[in-house]
């Protein structure tokens, strides 16, 4: 492997600290084989599973890729040569399968080392657009799936900066493509350029601006200049020959998006004043409705520069928005206002009103419904049957609404009113099929419309598919899953009409593959679609339980229980627990489980099931619910909740007999890595922790974070009390941080570990921090992550496994 100096600072002890100037390492063998596995490939299906393509990738990116020019503005990470997204991900590889019975095979004329993303069905699903990324910039290619052919239809000029830079048009003969702008002015290098004067930012109206420490923000001018220059596109008409022709002239285009029946094209483009506070989503924006012929309909939408929105979650800006197409009409669009001037805090019996406006869009909009809750989304029937769905944060509440679109006098039958948070009565989603414009709207039959739910219960998870009347709204179950040896999903409907679902199966050893069943005759053999190979064949006969335990207060917690490949029973061993926390509002939800013991063992990069091949008990995914009810906020007792879900988790596997509590080590990433410090701050349950790409300073995130809706000055003893920070001088435990100094999350800067560390240090506290060149909140460079794995695996065996106790 390629070694590249990477910057190691470490508290080797309490009493001595210094730097290291190590290059790349790699974990031990049992861990490299694992994480360097082959990948299975992902799939695109067609609607009717007769058509499969298969696109391959490697599992990490290269430091060397990593290193490519990036431009960080407005929110976007761009590579200012290639004009596409700079931690696009990619895959090398496409075969194609024709028939549910065909055999794969080899895509022809794809370029050599291509870099593929991007990926659309043509409307009539009989082709497959992609872009492919060369060393100067992103082509636009087609893939003939009957022919298993791929063909480059332009060179690589187009503007992928904002994401996928094209649409199909509805003849599947041609699409609309942006392309770099021919009248884009020379970037400016931010370190060479000169500056004009300083960078002022005013609130002139005293206006409250609350917002969250976004990053990749704009800084100046020259940031302005850059942004608008990477932004613009001219938009161009390409067909399957490749033929160009100019369909609109340069502007800075973000969302196209055709009407069902291909008539219209919405396009939002992005206007000025920019900001420093927002990101780009948030700057103002005009709306527009054309014609195929690139004639203005008319301008449907403008929105102002979004930079004072009201305090809370559930805060919306006023006037139009979630603008878009009814998908089982034409060309008609609609969208929500809020009723509340977009403030929480006002009472109001309707938060908002759903308005619809048919082609050509100048008349008068119709309303169609009224939400008790934040409007989410509309479930599109026919004219009569549509179902409307809202949510209240504060509350956890989601309600769903069946309506008549055509008649708003008829009042809405609330069909289901619940709290999200609460797994095991899900429901289910609405199944959708697509209709003749090649929308997916609900799948009707006989007055009856269908849902997909996962199925989760104490006894663990057994999918189904119910039928609901939408005329008496009762409820029968069509299919269930039976399967305790195993696990299955359901992952979308075929035809309600003759039975056939997709199904995904798996266990604890046979990797996830995908069938077809047919519910209505349930003695029909299932159809394999799929039969990828398990790639972690040394984990394949490990031990794994998800075992079950009380917190003090009788809260019902889980986990999932890992024994070493190793294991020798009555033999006690250290132990690896990884975590997250999660708020919720009531006890009942919060000690739900929706893990299995049968899923697939898949170790990810991230996953702390490698090192049972190490010699350690895991527990995964522990739960670490913080529940506030009623008035009282999750936040409000944090700590002592966060310690309370440690200690019960650590006795639970101890009363099993597996392992020596003196060696457990706990770890976590983002909000994780924030759990992890403040576990090692106010206990002296564990041996050593792993903190990744961690906050540990809520005085920074002073706006709020993770579910805490509260600021800083309303709530100062919460941050306080939260911040391992303001109690570095309490740690004596071993502390791993790891944190990528390109970190884009909002909150976790580079910034957090490094003032963290510098405390730490300062205070005596043993602890070493380790910065990832290039890496972002998640990490993707092999490189990379072969040394975070490395670095974890030397820090369990110093100061876990190989401690010395008393």
């Amino acid at each position: 492997m390629k070694k590249i100096s990477l910057l190691l600072l470490l508290g080797i002890s309490f009493f001595s600290f210094s730097q290291e100037n190590i290059g790349y390492q790699e974990p031990p063998k049992e861990i490299l084989n694992l994480a360097d596995a082959p990948s299975t490939p992902r799939i695109r299906m067609s609607d009717n599973a007769e058509n499969i393509v298969f696109l391959y990738a490697n599992n990490y990116k290269s430091i060397e890729t990593l290193s490519e020019k990036e431009m960080r503005l407005g929110g976007l990470r761009i590579n200012p040569k290639t004009n596409i997204n700079s931690r696009q991900s990619y895959y090398n590889d496409i075969k194609v399968r024709i028939g549910r019975k065909g055999i794969e095979s080899t895509v022809t004329g794809l370029p050599a080392k291509g870099r593929f993303a991007n990926f659309s069905w043509s409307p009539d699903q009989q082709k497959m657009a992609f872009t492919n990324t060369t060393t100067t910039g992103v082509e636009l290619w087609i893939i003939d799936i009957n022919a298993k052919k791929a063909k480059k239809l332009t060179s690589a000029t187009l503007n992928a900066n904002m994401g996928r830079p094209f649409s199909w048009f509805k003849d599947s003969n041609s699409l609309l493509v942006k392309f770099i702008s021919k009248e884009r002015k020379e970037l400016i290098d931010t370190k060479t350029s000169i500056p004009s004067g300083p960078t002022i930012s005013v609130n002139q109206k005293g206006k409250k601006a609350q917002n969250r420490t976004y990053q990749d923000l704009l800084k100046n001018k020259t940031d302005e200049h850059n942004f608008e220059q990477l932004a613009l596109s001219e938009l161009q008409k390409v067909d399957l020959e490749g033929n160009k022709s100019s369909w609109m002239k340069d502007d800075m285009y973000r969302n196209v998006s055709f009407s069902p029946d291909g008539n219209y094209i919405m396009i939002t483009i992005i206007q000025k004043p920019f900001s420093y506070l927002v990101p780009y989503y948030r700057f103002p924006a005009k709306t527009n409705i054309y014609d195929t012929n690139a004639n203005l309909i008319t301008t449907t939408l403008e929105v102002p520069l979004i930079e004072d929105l009201p305090k809370g979650f559930m805060a919306v800006r006023k006037g139009k928005r979630n603008l878009s197409w009814r998908r089982d009409k034409p060309s008609t669009i609609f969208w929500a206002e809020a009723l509340d001037e977009g403030n929480p805090e006002n009472e109001v019996p309707y938060r908002d009103e759903v308005f619809e406006l048919e082609a050509p869009f100048n008349g008068k909009a119709k309303s169609l419904i009224k939400t008790i809750g934040r409007f989410s989304t509309i479930n599109w029937g026919n004219n009569n049957a549509a179902i409307a769905e809202d949510y209240w944060w504060n509350t956890r509440n989601t309600k769903s609404y069946f309506f008549n679109p055509s008649k708003s006098s008829i009042k809405p039958i609330t069909i289901y009113d619940r709290n999200y948070q609460d797994r095991y009565s899900d429901p289910g989603s609405f199944v959708t099929k697509r209709n003749e414009y090649g929308q997916y709207t609900l799948e009707i039959v006989d007055n009856n419309v269908f849902l997909i739910g996962d199925g989760y219960s104490k006894k663990g998870k057994f999918p189904f598919v119910d039928k609901l009347n939408l005329k008496t709204q009762k409820t029968s179950r069509l299919y269930q899953s039976k399967l305790t040896d195993k696990v299955e999903s359901i992952v979308t409907s075929l035809d309600m009409k003759k039975g056939e679902i997709i199904v995904g199966i798996e266990s604890k050893s046979e990797f996830p593959n995908y069938f077809v069943r047919n519910i209505k005759k349930k003695s029909t053999p299932i159809t394999p679609l799929t039969t990828f190979e398990n790639p972690f064949k040394s984990l394949q006969n490990i031990y794994k339980k998800v075992i079950k335990y009380k917190r003090e207060d009788g809260l019902e917690l889980s986990g999932t229980l890992y024994l070493p490949s190793n294991y020798e029973k009555g033999k006690k061993y250290p132990m690896i627990m990884w975590a997250y926390p999660r708020e919720f509002k009531d006890k009942s939800s919060a000690g739900q489980s929706t893990s299995s013991s049968n899923e697939f063992t898949y170790p990810w990069y991230g996953s702390p099931i490698y090192w049972v091949t190490r010699g350690y008990v895991v527990l995964d995914d522990a739960s670490f619910p913080i529940v506030g009810e009623g008035k009282e906020e999750p936040n409000d007792t944090f700590i002592k909740q966060l310690v309370g879900n440690a200690k019960a988790a650590i006795d639970a596997v101890d009363e099993l007999g597996y392992i020596d509590r003196n060696k457990v080590a706990v770890g976590g990433h983002s909000y994780g890595a924030f759990m992890t410090a403040n576990l090692l701050s106010h206990s002296n349950l564990f041996a050593a922790g792993i903190a990744r790409s961690g906050a540990y300073n809520r005085t920074l995130t002073p706006f709020g974070f993770q579910s805490e809706e509260r600021n800083y000055w309303e709530a100062p003893e919460v941050y306080y009390n939260m911040s391992p920070f303001m109690h570095a001088d309490k740690m004596k435990t071993p502390l791993l941080l790891i944190h990528g100094e390109a970190d884009n999350n909002s909150g976790t800067y580079p910034l957090q570990s490094e003032r963290y560390f510098n405390a730490l240090k300062g205070l005596g506290a043993p602890v070493r921090l380790v910065m990832l060149p290039k890496e972002s909140h998640g990490y993707r460079a092999k490189e990379s992550i072969m040394h975070m794995l490395w670095e974890q695996d030397q820090w369990l065996e110093k100061h876990v496994k190989n401690r010395k106790t008393n």
